[in-house]
């Protein structure tokens, strides 16, 4: 269930109130006074056995008695009644019901809670429950105010979903007083049915929503989520507050990775790999409300500050670069420009300090200044009273400036009664306002964020793919192992498993005697490092379980004997299975490096980088990422930590090799997909400098996989499904047709020029030369759960693959329709591609359960109507004057 019947509750055509009261305070009387406050324009039916009249309505004495189905139902009655009224709605037809009742969770007849008897009901019927123990509904725009919330709210373009009532009233309270509006206002609740995925589908689609702000505590579905947020994000503009950031998820673990990666790590990770923009406190989410609910963005994070005073502009310029944004450097005609028109002690440079005896014409010129500078992305607007210029006066002479302006800006009236009128005209003109200079940074920076989460997006890797993974001996190793019943791996069965995936290892070998040492230390070559193997041991170095630099067979015996007896003092009750040989990596000036596999109980399998070695817990200095991984994904990982400007070379220190790390990142969040077995993974270190990586120590743990369960299920981005790929034989030669990867967008661009005009204009419904960065992306960058792309291939003439064909299906939210588009490279047109594009699309559609498919062509492209019709489609004519294509799958 995803938006099906969603807009029974922004636009419905008439609200039923089941539990309305005339008792002073109550959840009925508060709910049934808003509703007629508001203005609905649709019938309003108050439901209660125990009045005939309320608020001027006539009051029914049950569900039953409802002279029409109710578009909206709210229920504001207790618990126990709560599955019997949904029951009884269910029957009359109606489709969407707010509970604002709570205690679901108290035991009904026949051992279930009183939730599952609601949700039962409620699927025979289809019907759709906000709740339960929420506070409510507001859509200002169309006058419905179906909460309990003390405070109407203004009609806007912004959307506001909270998982907390008492915050969501808190945020509208604080709203109306600075008059921003809301297309929507929506308490989740405890999201029994609607939930957080649901209503990002919803809002992404509303035209009446121009950004989406959300206050969540916790996720349950991740892959519904991440799916619908990566959706919206790409639309709107997503902000998020997410609270709980204690790492409750974090535990004293069997390896490094499971205890550094914490689960705010992962949630922060999430969001970021979304494109959504996450704020960390309420005063943030105020600011984010303010930002947004103006509809300019920054291209970047240079900011221009305007003051008429010294000391705040040097505060905000604090705040800019402590928080990471970067203070705009002004063009030498923008400084020459102001030299001529400012007092000669003005600042000259930025900040842009006017003097604190401007006059209203000087401001309005540095001002245009700014905004013309090619430098800057943001203006920010510092002003402090004074006597001179009353501030309105300033603020009313700059409005057409700030109403107008191409980039953002952003004021900060310092004061308080003396500057109210100036902040009261910048509100009413939809200016953002901030109290304090570091307020308006912080709210800067959040644009200046969300613009680069919404770049990596955007961003393409490079075309060229990694060969592919040995998967069979790494599964057939890993099967083995809990065949023996084994869950914790060593060190050299996890170095198997990492070399089957192509990840550099030092060699090793296990041994259990000196003899066994002495051999294979002479097979291996001196020196070696001599390493105890213990199930019980997490961390040898700590008890002196590591001995390096062996030159020789006498040193080597040496030190086997003294390991033994240091062990043996210190962990007397260790189980002792041998010991490890390896090669020493005589890498000097290599950094150490921590790269390992987590699972997070909410998104699964979670892949983690930061600096590494024995000290890796204090250094503290880790970022963690959501399978799949490509090269730009994996750059974006590492760049996340202190450890990407060691890695990038200082003085004499060369450059690490960084496209050998992200490598090792990708086919890291490879085996995280491909193996559901791997609960946790530790290379530990990592050696990493110009001449490459290697895993120098490595450990896993697995965990069985209960029988029968998909193991994609864990994953919240499922990975690139090549179990689809096909060759096949065709009029154009031996194709491959596969799903297409992001790796695709180069030759997916080349394709695209390939075509004829008439193709592009069949295809896209209007003429185009190029294909933007960010459509080419979209293109490319497809969601596995909701779209599906196939491409046909072959080697090109310099031997890389070209694309001769697309067809793509993109699943509605409900999974229930598609609707495909196709083209084929225009000189190949007659040759059968088409068909067998579709045929593959097709048997993807049915195997996915679709009911239907369906496709809209232009009246002339009479080259599609002959494919669809032979695909077994059916043609009809569109309201527009094109031709909907409609195949019906099943149903």
């Amino acid at each position: 269930m995803s938006i099906r019947y969603l807009n029974h509750f922004f636009a419905p055509d008439s609200v039923a109130v089941i539990g309305a009261s005339a008792r002073p305070g109550s959840v009925g009387a508060t709910v049934l006074a808003n509703i007629v406050g508001a203005g609905f324009a649709g019938p309003v039916w108050p439901v209660n056995p125990k009045y005939r009249e309320l608020a001027g309505l006539p009051v029914l004495h049950d569900v039953a008695d409802l002279p029409g189905t109710p578009g909206l139902a709210v229920v504001c009655t207790p618990a126990a009644t709560v599955p019997g009224i949904i029951a009884a709605l269910g029957e009359r037809g109606c489709k969407a019901a707010v509970v604002l009742s709570a205690g679901l969770d108290a035991h009904a007849a026949g051992g279930r809670t009183l939730r599952e008897a609601m949700l039962e009901a409620a699927g025979k019927h289809l019907l759709r429950i906000l709740g339960p123990n929420c506070v409510g509904l507001l859509v200002p725009g169309r006058h419905l105010n179906a909460s309990f919330a003390p405070a109407a709210a203004l009609p806007g373009r912004l959307a506001f979903v909270a998982q907390s009532g008492a915050l969501l009233t808190a945020v509208l309270d604080w709203a109306s007083t600075r008059r921003i509006g809301f297309s929507c206002f929506v308490s989740l609740g405890d999201g029994s049915d609607v939930d957080f995925g649901d209503l990002l589908d919803y809002l992404a689609g509303d035209p009446d929503t121009d950004a989406i702000l959300l206050y969540a505590e916790s996720v349950r579905q991740a892959r519904k989520f991440m799916s619908a947020a990566r959706g919206a994000a790409r639309a709107k503009p997503t902000v998020i507050v997410k609270a709980g950031r204690v790492a409750e998820a974090a535990h004293a673990a069997f390896s490094h990775t499971g205890a550094l990666a914490g689960s705010d790590l992962v949630y922060d990770a999430a969001l970021r790999r979304a494109g959504m923009l996450r704020v960390f406190s309420t005063v943030e989410l105020f600011d984010a409300v303010a930002i947004l609910s103006q509809a300019r963005r920054p291209a970047g994070p240079r900011l221009a500050i305007l003051t008429n005073g010294g000391g705040p502009g040097v505060m905000a310029t604090d705040a800019l670069v402590g928080g990471g944004g970067t203070l705009a450097q002004l063009a030498p005609a923008t400084l020459a420009h102001l030299s001529g028109k400012l007092p000669a002690n003005w600042s000259h440079g930025n900040p842009v300090d006017i003097i604190g005896d401007a006059p209203v014409e000087r401001y309005a010129v540095a001002l245009q200044a700014l905004l013309d500078d090619p430098g800057a992305d943001a203006v920010l607007l510092i002003h402090a009273p004074t006597a001179i210029v009353p501030s309105a006066d300033i603020a009313r002479a700059l409005l057409p400036q700030l109403r107008t302006a191409a980039r953002p800006v952003l004021c900060c009236w310092l004061g308080g009664a003396s500057v109210a009128h100036a902040r009261r005209l910048c509100l009413d003109a939809d200016v953002p306002v901030f109290d304090t200079p570091e307020d308006a940074v912080r709210g800067f920076l959040q644009l200046a964020d969300y613009a680069r989460n919404q770049l990596m997006l955007m961003q393409v890797p490079a075309a060229g793919t990694l060969a592919a993974p040995d998967r069979t001996a790494a599964r057939a190793r890993v099967g083995d192992l809990l065949a023996a019943g084994t869950t914790e791996v060593g060190e050299a069965d996890a170095k198997a498993i990492l070399a089957a995936y192509g990840i550099p290892v030092v060699r090793t070998e296990i041994v259990h005697d000196l003899d066994g040492a002495l051999d294979a230390a002479r097979r291996i070559g001196y020196p070696v490092a001599l390493k105890i193997l213990s199930p019980d041991i997490v961390h040898k170095t700590d008890v002196g379980g590591v001995v390096l630099d062996l030159a020789d067979d006498t040193a080597l015996a040496r030190a086997l004997d003294a390991l033994r007896m240091r062990v043996g003092a210190a962990l007397p009750r260790a189980r002792l299975h041998g010991y490890t040989v390896q090669a020493m990596a005589r890498r000097p000036r290599a950094h150490e490096l921590i790269v390992g596999i987590s699972t997070d109980p909410v998104f699964g399998p979670v892949v983690l980088f930061g600096q590494g070695g024995v000290a890796v817990e204090v250094t503290a200095d880790q970022a963690v990422g959501l399978p799949p991984l490509n090269r730009v994904l994996a750059a974006d990982l590492v760049g996340r930590t202190r450890a990407a400007r060691l890695l990038a070379g200082f003085r004499d220190q060369p450059r690490a090799d960084m496209d050998a790390l992200y490598d090792v990142l990708v086919r890291v969040g490879q085996l995280a997909s491909d193996l559901p077995e791997l609960a946790e993974l530790d290379i530990n270190p990592l050696l990493a400098d110009a001449a490459g990586v290697v895993a120098l120590d490595a450990r896993m743990r697995l965990a069985p996989t209960p029988a029968g369960r998909d193991p994609l299920a864990r994953l919240a981005i499922l990975p690139y499904p090549d179990d689809l790929e096909r060759r096949v034989d065709s009029a154009c030669g031996p194709l491959l047709v596969r799903p297409i990867r992001p790796e695709d967008a180069p030759a997916h661009d080349v394709f695209f020029h390939a075509l004829a005009p008439q193709d592009v204009h069949f295809r896209m419904f209007g003429a185009m030369r190029v294909l933007s960065p960010a459509q080419l992306a979209r293109f490319t960058q497809i969601d596995y759960a909701r779209e599906m792309a196939f491409i046909a291939t072959r080697p090109g003439p310099g031997g890389a693959a070209e694309t001769l064909g697309v067809v793509r299906v993109v699943i509605d939210p409900d999974g229930i329709a598609g609707e495909f588009a196709i083209i084929v490279r225009s000189d190949l047109h007659g040759r059968g591609l088409g068909r067998l594009l579709m045929a593959q699309l097709l048997d993807y559609c049915r195997a996915r359960g679709l009911e239907r498919v369906n496709g809209v062509a232009l009246a002339d492209n009479v080259g599609m109507h002959r494919l669809a019709r032979a695909c077994g489609f059916q043609l009809l004519p569109a309201a527009d004057g094109n031709v909907e294509m409609v195949l019906t799958l099943r149903g």
